[in-house]
This record gives structure tokens, sequence and C-alpha cells, in this order.
């Protein structure tokens, strides 16, 4: 997609839950990408070496008062089913409380994915005011993509579908900074057996960076693009920027069993 538009393919990092980062694992999956030849354009950012930048963001929303240090523990949550809904409910004090969005009543947040649709959701009664840092002293996720999206310049966001629930914050986020809003591709997931996203998480296997082009055919027929034949990773790629059909792509998630018994055509 990015090749198509003549632009700019970046990778980052993102670890900013460094007790579940592995060491190394970075490391192999960059040089996995280059084995496959999918090399970023730029410098990879890591988000683990950004802390004063998402702070400086977090002080700004504090003394606007679009964000409030929280001290609720998850008993405190619990009678509002796990929600934040306005205020700290927090019957003590913490010595590590986090900081959450403060989400105004009524905010709902629609987009247009370029995969699944029009897309909405009810951020105050579907989430609440959601965690900025949390009570561990770790950026979440949500903060930390919001500001790299901005201060890298992003137009398009392409990522799995695990994370369409998060967008609508992203949004808000967005304008409540006022920075602009990406474009968003939310990518089928491949499940096993179980229904559960294949992910090193579950075991799943590496990408053999010595022999990248099973992967690559396989990648190129799930996500229901037509037949390239060629035989090297550059001249795959090549082509398949050239054919590459977005409304193509499956905008459900994938069994990894059923394909060995049917074909992966758009929408399946």
């Amino acid at each position: 997609m990015a090749r198509q538009a003549r632009g700019s393919w970046v990778v980052r990092i993102e670890d900013v839950d460094r007790l579940r980062a592995l060491p190394g694992a970075a490391d192999a999956q960059l040089a996995t990408l280059r084995a496959i030849g999918l090399s970023p354009d730029g410098p990879v950012w890591v988000q683990s070496q950004r802390n004063a930048r998402y702070a400086e963001v977090l002080e700004h929303l504090l003394a606007r008062g679009l964000a409030f240090v929280c001290h609720c523990s998850r008993a405190d949550l619990a009678a509002t089913g796990g929600r934040h809904l306005g205020a700290c409910r927090a019957t003590s004090t913490r010595p590590d409380p986090a900081v959450r969005l403060r989400v105004p009543p009524g905010t709902r947040v629609a987009f247009d994915d370029a995969i699944r649709g029009l897309q909405s959701q009810d951020v105050d009664t579907e989430v609440g005011d959601f965690v900025l840092r949390r009570a561990d002293g770790f950026w979440a996720y949500q903060l930390a993509v919001v500001v790299d999206d901005a201060d890298q310049g992003i137009t398009d966001v392409v990522r799995g579908a695990d994370l369409l629930d998060s967008t609508a914050r992203q949004i808000l986020l967005q304008r409540m900074l006022g920075l602009p809003t990406p474009r968003y591709a939310h990518l089928p997931l491949l499940l096993d057996a179980q229904g559960r996203k294949l992910s090193k998480s579950a075991d799943a296997p590496a990408v053999d960076a010595h022999d990248p082009m099973p992967a690559l055919r396989f990648a190129w027929r799930v996500l229901g693009q037509a037949p390239i034949v060629a035989m090297q990773p550059a001249d795959f790629l090549s082509e398949a920027v050239e054919r590459f059909e977005i409304a193509r792509v499956p905008s459900r998630n994938i069994a990894i069993c059923a394909l060995h018994n049917e074909a992966v055509t758009s929408g399946a």
C-alpha cells in the first residue's frame, strides 16, 4: 500500500510494556523483515527510548484538565463493570497511581476503515476513562502510538484487526491533542484451531528467514490477492506492489485450519 502510493513505509518497535519484551526478539524480527526484502524507509523508532516525549504530552493533558491522576484499584472499578467513569473513586491513595484520559459523557467516535468499513464506538460507555500511564509506571499503548504517529507524520496505519477496538480511543486522543487522524486499515487475523490468533505468545512458529518465499506466498494468498509466479523475494514484492488490491482483502478473520480445504477469496 505504501509503495503503490509512492509513500514511505516505517517500522516501529512498540515495546512500552517492557515486562513482556523478550531480549533479542525485536532484532530477530527486523532481521527477518530484511531477509524477506521488507526494508523500512528511514530509522526504526523504539518506544522505550521516547519516555521524555510521552511525559511532555501527558503533562500537557494534565495541565488542561483533560487527564487526571487515578488511585483506583480493580476492586474500586468492580462496581462499574471495570470501566472508569468520570472521576477517581479510590477508597485510598496509592504510591503508584495511574493517569487516565477524561472521556466526556456522550463521546462517540466513528471512522471508516479501509477494510472493515464504517466503525463506531461509544467511548464513554464502552470503554470509560482510559489509562495513559499505567500504575506500574509504563506508558499505555494508546498514548505512545498517538504521539508517535503524529511525530512521524503517519498518514496511514495498517495493522491487525486485534487493534480495531483501540482505534476510537486513539482518534479521541488525537482530537484532544489537536493532532491529525491517519487513515486506518485493519488486516484479518490468522486463527489457530482453538480460535486464537497466531502469535509468539501462543508459540506459533516464526517465519524462516533463510527461506522466506513460502511465508510470502502464504501471506499473499490469505490476503485474497491474485497469484504471483515470481520465485525470488525482490521480484515477488516488486510485482506485488503493482498488483495489490485492497478490495480483495478479507474483512473477517481466517481460521488457518480451513485453508487446507478451500481457497481464500475476497470476504472469506
